[in-house]
């Protein structure tokens, strides 16, 4: 399994998008959150959107590999996505944030984990704004989060520097590759 974290508008999942592409054998396990769907994005695709009493009861049956609060909403991986697609053959990424990738590490100590880095804080910005699906409260509060997150990317095994997305992708379907291929044995 491969842990994928970083900032809120690092351009992890552009990264992850973009490999999935090139690597056939890779899935990203569909997170489910509490948090509003945005324009585009469809329930079971982007992510399992449920309710809060869904969500807490889900937690309470022990349903969620990981699960955390994030800039006011839920998030967390459901256990049977990730068998769903461990079962298929298939290598999973997980795109997570900080306190998510903490708590598989903890439980999946073999996870390869890699954080993508945003080229400074004033292009996070820039980036956060340009979405134009949050207000600017949200916005503040994914950066407050951002900034705990900068401090922790030394605990990661891996880090990619998304400053050229081209470069970026490259590097990170190297890193994806090499471990997908050295699980498969």
């Amino acid at each position: 399994m491969i842990i994928i974290s970083g900032p809120s508008g690092a351009g992890k999942g552009t990264l992850i998008e973009r490999i999935l592409q090139r690597l056939p054998h890779l899935c990203v396990a569909v997170s489910a959150t509490t948090r509003g769907m945005r324009p585009g994005e469809a329930d079971g695709e982007d992510y399992h959107f449920l309710s809060q009493d869904e969500f807490t009861r889900r937690v309470d049956a022990g349903e969620f590999l990981e699960h955390v609060t994030y800039a006011g909403n839920r998030y967390g991986t459901l256990r049977s996505e990730v068998e769903r697609q461990l079962g298929a053959g298939r290598s999973v990424v997980l795109e997570i944030e900080l306190r998510g990738a903490r708590a598989v590490r903890e439980r999946l100590p073999d996870a390869v984990s890699v954080f993508i880095e945003p080229p400074s804080l004033e292009e996070l910005v820039r980036r956060l704004r340009s979405r134009n699906t949050e207000a600017d409260a949200d916005i503040e509060a994914r950066l407050a989060e951002s900034r705990i997150e900068l401090q922790a990317m030394e605990e990661f095994d891996h880090k990619v520097l998304n400053d050229d997305v081209d470069a970026a992708s490259d590097e990170l379907e190297r890193i994806v590759d090499r471990v997908t291929r050295a699980a498969a044995g």
